[in-house]
C-alpha cells in the first residue's frame, strides 16, 4: 500500500510539473497605425537607451555615435533635423555650448523610460522595425523634455524631441 501511495504521489508530481503554461491574455492596447496596437517592449531596449543617456550626460560622443545609425531621422525640439551620428553629436555639442553661455548647468534627471512596440501588420509599416523608448527628463533649469527613440537592435534609427520651458511663477 505504501508503494502504491508513493507511486501515485510521484505520478501526481510529474503530471503537475508537465502541465502546459497558461495562455496569457494579450496585453496590447491603444492604437498606432491602422491594424496596430501597442505592446510592452523589452528591458534590453531600455538598457540601450540608458547607455546613450549616460554618454550624452558626459558628452561621450564616440559611444553615442556607435549607437546612432547613418541615414536615420533625428528631430530636435528646435526643428533641426539630422540624419547621422556625426551631425547628431555636433548638434548636442552646440546645445551644450549654448547652455554654458546661458549659465545653464548641463545636467538633468531622467524621470522615466519605457519600451514599447507596435503589433505587426501585413503592410510592413515603417514603425514596426525594432522597439521604441519613450523617456522624460527634467533639466536643471526646470524644463521638461520628452523624447521618442526608435531602436533597431542596438542602433537608434529615429528620434523625436519635444521641450517645454520651466514653469514661471
Amino acid at each position: 500500500m505504501k508503494k502504491l501511495i508513493n507511486t501515485m504521489l510521484g505520478l501526481f508530481l510529474i503530471a503537475s510539473c508537465a502541465a502546459p503554461p497558461c495562455e496569457c491574455e494579450n496585453s496590447a492596447n491603444g492604437f498606432v497605425l491602422p491594424g496596430q496596437s501597442v505592446n510592452m517592449g523589452s528591458e534590453a531596449t531600455v538598457d540601450i537607451f540608458k547607455k546613450i543617456d549616460a554618454a550624452w550626460m558626459v558628452r561621450d560622443y564616440e559611444t553615442m555615435k556607435a549607437h546612432i545609425a547613418d541615414e536615420g531621422n533625428y528631430r530636435f525640439e528646435d526643428g533641426t533635423v539630422v540624419t547621422n551620428g556625426e551631425d547628431f553629436v555636433a548638434k548636442v555639442e552646440e546645445e551644450y555650448q549654448k547652455d554654458l553661455a546661458d549659465g545653464v548647468n548641463w545636467e538633468w534627471n531622467t524621470d522615466y523610460a519605457f519600451s514599447v512596440y507596435p503589433s505587426k501588420t501585413d503592410d510592413d509599416n515603417w514603425n514596426e522595425k525594432g522597439e521604441w523608448v519613450n523617456a522624460q527628463f527634467t533639466g536643471s533649469d526646470g524644463s521638461v523634455v520628452i523624447e521618442w527613440y526608435q531602436f533597431d537592435g542596438d542602433q537608434l534609427i529615429s528620434w523625436v524631441q519635444t521641450k517645454s520651458e520651466a514653469t514661471k511663477e
